[in-house]
């Protein structure tokens, strides 16, 4: 039986990394991006490569429908077309929304929001052609609440959400199911400016007592991507009871 491709957006660290790693134990080909973080981008892909899977990586912006078409059609020449998508490209902004400058909240928006419009479109056709495919949306639980001092960040996620429920109702038909994951606090390099003090009175507020592992958001991508094909259309928390 052939392997199948994911690829994963925003994978040189945290939860795209651990993401990579658990598809690449799982037997999957694996295509890898990022932005910037070359060196650390090529280290995931040595660890993937270790476990004798195949694996492209490419820096790009997937914000850019430029790099993302070059980026897909990499991926078709050197491996399959994904039957797995994961759009995991995010960063944040910390501070008032009337600081924030024009520039900053493109950013947000490009990176957080576009990048999935692109990847999805450049995904669709060879799924719909397949009558198969997972597209799995990393969000957060600032999509649904909202967060002080994150306003783009919160409405890039809400969009995510939004555009997870509408396009799961629009891929039903040929069988390609839609679901967003709104992970809570996870232990990732994205919350390190979080001072000791900060940590723990976050900790508190958590009813399990802890940060997520970007593994745990792993292992239920994973379980997500199998072959329920009933379940679509969802943003479900993984937050350890926070919201």
């Amino acid at each position: 039986m052939p392997r199948k491709t994911i690829l994963i957006t925003g994978a040189s660290r945290g939860i795209g990394k651990a993401i990579a790693i658990k598809f690449a134990r799982e037997n999957y080909n694996v295509a890898i991006s990022c932005i910037s973080r070359e060196k650390s981008l090529l280290e995931v892909k040595k660890e993937i490569e270790s476990f004798r899977t195949p694996c492209l990586a490419f820096l790009g912006d997937a914000g850019d429908m430029k790099q993302c078409e070059t980026m897909f059609s990499e991926i078709k020449r050197c491996l399959s077309a994904p039957e797995v998508l994961v759009n995991n490209a995010g960063i944040s902004y910390i501070g008032l929304l009337q600081d924030m400058s024009f520039e900053e909240w493109n950013k947000i928006i490009h990176t957080n929001l576009t990048s999935v419009f692109n990847c999805c479109k450049l995904a669709i056709p060879d799924m719909v052609s397949k009558k198969q495919g997972k597209i799995i949306n990393i969000s957060s639980v600032w999509g649904n609440t909202g967060a002080s001092c994150e306003v783009a960040y919160s409405a890039a996620k809400g969009g995510i959400n939004a555009f997870t429920k509408a396009l799961a109702k629009e891929l039903a038909p040929s069988n390609i199911q839609v679901n967003a994951v709104a992970c809570g606090a996870i232990d990732t390099e994205m919350n390190q400016f979080l001072e000791e003090s900060e940590r723990a009175s976050l900790i508190n507020e958590i009813p399990v007592g802890r940060l997520g592992r970007p593994e745990e958001v792993a292992d239920f991508v994973y379980n997500l991507s199998q072959e329920n094909s009933y379940l679509t259309g969802q943003v479900i928390g993984l937050d350890g009871g926070w919201m």
